[in-house]
């Protein structure tokens, strides 16, 4: 059914068409019509991660479902797990519109969103009247107007908000579009704000009698001493995920393309090899002792088992959705399964 409503949704403006298909999916599993909407994978692909079991190794990344407002219909598309957010201390508009850009020549999209949402308490209220139960990650930030400085105070609120509904929490210190956040990646910084977390975590799984995993997300444009700087902080620091990468500020690879100036972070199909370089990289890095998540340009199932052979143990799918739609998540499984057997 996809194929035939790409060409509508296209026709509008994106970020419309991003609530619109939201509202849509919402119909459609309060309707009972999901099946022709699409096919969920089987539950036939176990994954253990973090301490978690996963029904399937494909979730959906971050951004797609900022509030967690659309829990039901998304899980009821078969995901492994799905990650909302990101989420900030306070509510906070974004960036100006128009600040979400498609170039279908690329399969890609730009972005320049700004942490949008409705505040980590509206998040909240919204995940505790879903219905659907999977494994949730939950991806939380600073706000915009908040420096560094005092950047832990955000993430430290959040995730106390957040810690008895997440199976995971996602620290997010890799987005483009919030001026100064990626300097939090460097050294010392990111040293300080993990170790402050996860001191704070201990005290929280004594509080609650449970301890969540909490993952780190980075941004595609490290360089090797940078990647380097990371794995050094990661090591022994008691975080129990990466995930491998947000989205890239390097736009050379859609030059001469509609959009193709436009601030923000891009991701899709010219994401793909950069991100896998950064998963690989980490992978030779962290070894054994940190699992790792990859996303970023995957638009087939092909892509999917190349991030599970670059050193991923789960995929998250996000921006190939919107030119795919949700046969890609039945896809990847397929693939992933199919190599999987190829090897055993």
């Amino acid at each position: 059914m996809y194929r035939h409503l790409r060409p509508l949704l296209f026709s509008l403006e994106a970020e419309a068409a991003h609530g619109l298909t939201l509202y849509a999916l919402g119909v459609a599993q309060r309707s009972n019509l999901m099946r022709w909407v699409a096919h969920p994978p089987p539950a036939d692909l176990p994954v253990r991660a973090f301490g978690i079991d996963f029904p399937n190794p494909v979730g959906l990344a971050a951004g797609l479902d900022k509030n967690g407002e659309h829990l039901d219909a998304l899980g009821a598309l078969g995901f492994g797990f799905i990650e909302i957010g990101t989420v900030t201390p306070r509510p906070q508009p974004g960036n100006p519109k128009p600040r979400l850009f498609r170039l279908p020549e690329h399969e890609a999209l730009i972005n320049r969103m700004g942490f949008n949402n409705d505040g980590v308490d509206a998040l909240v209220r919204n995940v505790e009247q879903a219905t659907w139960h999977g494994v949730l990650g939950i991806n939380i930030g600073r706000n915009k107007d908040t420096p560094n400085e005092r950047a832990a105070d955000d993430y430290l609120a959040c995730l106390e908000r957040v810690y008895p509904l997440a199976s995971y929490i996602t620290v997010n210190v890799s987005s483009p579009n919030t001026p100064g956040l990626r300097d939090l990646q460097q050294g010392d910084s990111l040293q300080r704000l993990v170790g402050t977390l996860i001191e704070a975590r201990e005290r929280l799984a004594v509080r609650h009698g449970s301890r969540k995993p909490i993952l780190l997300k980075i941004a595609p444009d490290l360089d090797d001493a940078q990647m380097d700087s990371v794995a050094a902080v990661l090591r022994g620091s008691g975080i129990d995920g990466l995930i491998c990468t947000n989205t890239t500020v390097d736009h050379s690879g859609i030059t001469g393309a509609l959009h193709a100036g436009e601030e923000g972070g891009l991701s899709g199909r010219p994401l793909f090899a950069r991100s896998t370089e950064i998963l690989r990289g980490m992978a030779q890095r962290l070894g054994e002792e940190i699992p790792l998540i990859g996303v970023g340009g995957v638009l087939a199932g092909s892509d999917a088992a190349d991030k599970i052979s670059a050193g991923a143990t789960l995929v998250q799918i996000y921006s190939g959705l919107i030119y795919r739609g949700p046969w890609l998540l039945t896809e990847c499984v397929e693939e992933i399964r199919r190599q999987k057997s190829d090897i055993e």
